[in-house]
């Protein structure tokens, strides 16, 4: 007979703190970084009136909004997550298509990637990667005698992440159509795809790649603007030299909170696309070392949660455990390869820390819904229905 938790036991143990805890911890380290980097810009803009805490407050507001969200996304069971995986991602296709409707996507520096709103702006692709996750997971789980063959398997979930693709292309947000391949490769490869399938794939995508690289100049100059940006230091490597000399001013203990010069409107982005370069100025090695050693162990916990959920029995819950962490992982390490200088400037935010509304709440849901598989599996073990 299954016996009921004991009405002593603390709430803690009913989840993983140590994941929660690492969440709060960028949260809130974002939120104060977020306003040291954005002081300068903020005073400096006419869309702000002059006020210094202006992106503070209102990623104050999107930090607020995005718990509630991430509790009540906390409440919802995993069956039913499966159940509406598919609406989910016809929504985010269609909030794609309205995006590149002129009138209702707001364009900024050339890319149309916002959809306006009533008092706010919503950046479609964001939702995409969640959506993303869940749908890819709910195919590979609902599909799974199929992945063998690739007209049955393979084939339907190729096509329409090649319609997702395009849409993002469109925009164009090669960043976001990195992630979401990057997230849909890994959970059907997770989810027992043909190895010699995959490899096809793998090389397809490889391929591809390179190819909308060679055929667009404007990637052409990034490409070869990362390789080396003092070569032309004013121009197309502009962004990554001032982010490289604010690591090098950071050196090992930073020049202190609120001390970075860099963020006074020589490093464009920098309480978003490059918030790690403001941290390398003003903590140092110290405050860099930190901030990956966080989304570190989020990803380790995340692959954690997702194993515990494959020896449970529940391959769903595992492939979007695992799909999250792959997700979480992969714009972690291109944001700070990026502001580091060993990859490309991409247009992607540091998760849980850069402003950006859209993108704060959907990692606060992903979270949320780990966290959820997680004290399902714990129910499980207890012999409790979750």
């Amino acid at each position: 007979m299954a016996r009921r938790i004991s009405s002593g036991r603390s709430p803690l143990a009913e989840y993983d703190a140590s994941l929660l805890w690492s969440a709060l911890i960028l949260l809130t380290l974002g939120l104060v970084m977020v306003y040291s980097a954005s002081i300068a810009t903020a005073e400096a803009s006419r869309f702000t009136g002059g006020s210094s805490a202006y992106f503070l407050t209102r990623h104050a507001l999107f930090l607020a909004v995005s718990v509630v969200a991430a509790m009540l996304a906390f409440q919802v069971p995993m069956h039913l997550w499966q159940r509406l995986s598919r609406w989910l991602f016809l929504g985010g296709v269609v909030l794609l298509v309205l995006v590149l409707v002129p009138g209702l996507g707001r364009e900024v520096n050339g890319a149309r990637r916002w959809l306006s709103l009533p008092m706010i702006s919503l950046q479609p692709s964001e939702f995409m990667k969640l959506f993303a996750v869940l749908y890819a997971a709910d195919y590979t789980v609902r599909k799974s005698a199929l992945m063998h063959s690739f007209k049955q398997g393979l084939l339907p979930i190729l096509a329409m992440m090649l319609m997702v693709g395009w849409l993002l292309l469109r925009e164009p947000d090669f960043g976001a159509f990195v992630v979401i391949s990057a997230i849909a490769m890994a959970i059907l490869f997770l989810g027992g795809m043909n190895a010699r399938w995959f490899g096809g794939l793998l090389a397809l995508l490889a391929i591809g790649f390179a190819g909308l690289v060679l055929s667009s100049p404007y990637r052409m100059q990034r490409i070869f603007g990362f390789m080396d940006p003092w070569a032309d230091p004013l121009g197309k490597g502009y962004q990554l030299s001032h982010a490289l000399i604010a690591f090098g001013r950071g050196e090992w203990f930073g020049v202190g909170l609120g001390a970075s010069v860099e963020k006074l409107l020589y490093l464009p982005e920098a309480h978003t696309d490059f918030l790690l370069a403001v941290i390398g100025e003003e903590l140092g090695f110290v405050g860099v070392a930190l901030v990956i050693a966080l989304f570190a162990w989020l990803v380790l916990r995340a692959f954690a949660i997702g194993r515990q959920s494959v020896s449970l029995e529940r391959p769903y819950a595992a492939l979007v455990a695992q799909g999250i962490a792959v997700w979480l992982g992969v714009q972690t390490l291109i944001n700070m390869g990026v502001n580091l200088g060993v990859l490309p400037t991409k247009g992607l935010t540091l998760p849980l820390m850069s402003f950006g509304g859209t993108g704060i709440l959907t990692n606060c849901a992903a979270l949320a819904i780990l966290l959820r598989i997680d004290w399902e599996n714990r129910q499980l073990m207890r012999g409790v229905p979750a």
